[in-house]
């Protein structure tokens, strides 16, 4: 490694002055001198070889001392002493959300994906984001802030030794950041050039779960209140007989559905939820695993049933156990990550299942829109605010559990209500659904402004419809002049979803189970264009591909709220051969093929994988270097787009309507400038042929001068009817603004 180490920030200050705290002050540097990242607020231990004396057993001391010393809930107490009673507690206003604020801070995100991002040649991860080349390309772009994805040590123990993640370093095991990524003063090395070039770093804690780490381990054994941080259940030897043996090899066996309803009749757990996210028959069929037996310190064995929402390596952390040992155990992991690695936000992993709750006879439990969910995510986001951060939450429920938690919890929510129809409208030309949606999602008071659009990022396409699929699945829908239920339009448009964009028409894009599509937006985009093979792409068709893709950055930037993309988007990366990831594909997660690194810089030109080993995908587009020295490229495209955004004031206006269209390719949103009052519009065509026709709003006012800023002409005048007559050739866009 030869990352430049930064030296320790000064001391804590002892005293601060209270003054008018503004929402934008919360960003390092400018939040106050006292909230400045300082070094090891966690008590660093003496380097020593790993203390390995005797066997990893429940019976041995040393064992148990080395899982402490190691465990996640250990840091949170010896983090959270460091800041109690200190008056920098209280200087920054954290009951409300502020998502306006929050966007302007931090308007247009980079998603990064640590094991995907090709590095300088002998840096890290952490050590490349923290390139001022990088951040300077960033900031001509228009990027203003990085989103790192998750850092800190992930995956399991067993033994003495490590497990790797098993879900891309979502299964959190410990605080510290993982070597293979970088170190702490890397990190605040690098939230150190964001805040030089006006940005800000966003980091990761999940609520939701943990990985197989010293915290699950010293569970299983019983000890002390580690049991208190999961939903765990002890099942008395008497009823062992009820529970699966594990395959040899692994630690922990996946109830089925008959053994999930006896150890419901048997009073130890509340059986099936609402929902089996990630089912696969024979691999996931509950959310609920039961573990091998396990010796403790005190001598006895015990099995336990355990639940993970996720995979089987995640299980689920308990915020209701009398210990609180699970919501200490975050409330710490978020204390580390901003008060003393310096992120200026954090993302809420997993943060819509935090509570469940037996049901009625018969019934699933409650598990989804609970309101402890509610309540420990206020809990969370309130503790980052009070450290000067903001939050935001990947949270794909219903709109209804979207709106109630911003009232309270996270400042940000990934927009989940419109990603997987802004793709319908791509896939099909016709922005019917994608318009339902955005009308839905206004008219429910979850506004623009508070969601975070984006393009790819390291999951699936999702296409779950969650809101139409649960709560709403009953309740009727005009789509196309019928009248459906909530459950049939979703299955339509999934349908329609898998239909063109997998399959034969689209082989090298792969369902990943009931969740969504595995994809990058540039494969998104050629099979809606009909490429049924990569292979032969020629000139023309990348322009096109390029044209859409633009198509789509102008539908997620031309509204109010957050704008983010990745690193595939910026390099026009297609997916990766089956054959090039194959062991990864083994267990089923088929997201694999969309998480093929990428050169940013053109680091290293002749690298076939990342440090990480994940194979290198095929760029469209070049490195961003290449890109910005060609004005027709996608970068340089996605430059303008984005001070175009900026110029208007788009990213902070109020979403007022989502007008009728003369035709079914095109869509209109209407804003309101914050500050000016000034109407905006924005128009855009998802069919690949020239369309034309009147946009009207009863927000236009006759005799106005429509104005398109991204080609700075004047196209017309709102006519008597309030009406502006638009044309637009395929895959374009006019973001109008009006004069009198």
């Amino acid at each position: 490694m030869t990352d430049e180490q930064t030296a320790a920030d000064g001391p804590y200050e002892s005293q601060h002055e209270p003054t008018e705290i503004t929402y934008s002050e919360q960003f390092y540097p400018a939040r106050p001198s006292s909230l400045r990242p300082r070094a090891r607020l966690r008590p660093q231990r003496p380097a020593r070889p790993p203390e390995r004396g005797g066997d990893p057993v429940g019976t041995n001391p040393e064992y148990v001392a080395w899982l402490r010393r190691h465990s996640m809930l250990q840091d949170a107490r010896d983090l959270s002493v460091q800041l109690t009673g200190q008056g920098s507690m209280w200087q920054n206003p954290f009951a409300r959300p502020n998502p306006k604020a929050a966007v302007r801070a931090a308007p247009v995100w980079f998603t990064a994906y640590p094991i995907s991002l090709i590095t300088r040649p002998g840096h890290s991860f952490l050590g490349t984001l923290a390139d001022p080349d990088l951040w300077r390309t960033f900031s001509e772009i228009g990027i203003r802030a990085v989103h790192t994805g998750p850092v800190k040590r992930a995956g399991g123990i067993s033994g003495w030794d490590t497990t790797p993640s098993v879900d891309g370093h979502f299964d959190r095991m410990g605080t510290a950041i993982d070597e293979a990524f970088g170190t702490e003063d890397q990190f605040r090395r690098m939230c150190q050039m964001a805040a030089d070039e006006g940005g800000t770093i966003i980091d990761d804690v999940v609520p939701g779960h943990t990985g197989k780490g010293p915290d699950f381990r010293l569970a299983e054994m019983n000890v002390d209140d580690y049991p208190g941080i999961y939903h765990m259940v002890q099942i008395a030897p008497e009823d062992w007989h009820l529970l699966p043996t594990a395959a040899p090899g692994c630690d922990s066996a996946n109830l089925g559905t008959e053994a999930e309803e006896a150890l419901e009749k048997e009073g130890y757990i509340v059986g099936r939820l609402q929902r089996v996210i990630f089912h696969d028959p024979g691999v996931k069929d509950t959310n609920w695993s039961a573990t091998g037996a396990v010796l403790g310190p005190d001598g006895v064995t015990r099995r336990w049933v355990y639940l993970h929402y996720f995979k089987e390596g995640q299980p689920s952390v308990n915020w209701l156990d009398p210990t609180l040992a699970g919501m200490r155990l975050v409330i710490g992991d978020a204390l580390h990550s901003i008060g003393d690695l310096g992120s200026g936000a954090l993302r809420l992993d997993a943060n819509g299942f935090l509570g469940v709750e037996k049901s009625a006879e018969g019934l699933p439990a409650w598990s989804e829109g609970h309101p402890l969910s509610e309540a420990a995510n206020q809990l969370v986001a309130g503790m980052v605010r009070k450290l000067g951060g903001f939050t935001f939450q990947e949270l794909n429920l219903t709109v209804n559990d979207i709106k109630i938690t911003s009232e309270a919890g996270a400042d940000l929510s990934y927009d989940f209500v419109n990603r997987p129809a802004y793709h319908h409208a791509l896939a099909t030309a016709d922005t019917e659904f994608l318009r339902l949606t955005l009308t839905i999602a206004l008219e429910s008071g979850v506004a623009a402004a508070g969601l975070v659009h984006a393009l790819q990022n390291h999951d699936e396409l999702t296409y779950e419809l969650v809101h139409f699929a649960t709560l709403h699945k009953d309740d009727l829908f005009t789509y196309h002049g019928v009248e459906v239920t909530g459950a049939q339009l979703a299955d339509h448009i999934r349908a329609e979803l898998v239909q063109t964009l997998t399959g034969p028409d689209a082989p090298y894009n792969a369902i990943f189970t009931t969740n969504g599509i595995a994809s990058t937006t540039v494969t998104v985009v050629a099979a809606a264009l009909g490429h049924s093979t990569l292979d032969n792409l020629t000139s023309r068709d990348v322009r096109q591909i390029k044209r859409a893709h633009l198509l789509l950055a102008m539908f997620n930037a031309l509204q109010p709220g957050v704008f983010s993309l990745s690193g595939w988007d910026l390099c026009g990366l297609l997916t990766l051969p089956r054959e090039r990831v194959g062991s990864l594909l083994a267990t089923g997660d088929t997201r694999w093929i969309h998480r093929g690194a990428y050169d940013l810089m053109g680091y290293q030109p002749d690298a076939d994988t990342s440090g990480s080993g994940m194979p290198k995908g095929h760029s469209l587009y070049g490195s961003l270097p290449a890109q910005l020295a060609d004005p027709n490229s996608f970068a340089s495209r996605l430059k303008h787009l984005l001070r175009v955004r900026e110029e208007t004031g788009i990213a902070t206006a109020d979403q007022l309507e989502i007008p009728p269209v003369p035709h079914p390719a095109l869509l209109a949103m209407i804003h309101r400038i914050d500050g000016t009052g000034q109407i905006q519009a924005t128009v855009l065509n998802f069919g690949s042929t020239p369309v034309s026709g009147a946009v009207a709003s009863e927000h236009f006012q006759p005799g106005w001068t429509v104005h398109d800023a991204l080609t700075g002409r004047d196209i017309g005048v709102v006519d008597d009817m309030r009406a502006v007559y638009v044309e637009l050739p395929g895959h374009d866009g006019l973001c109008l603004v009006f004069r009198v």
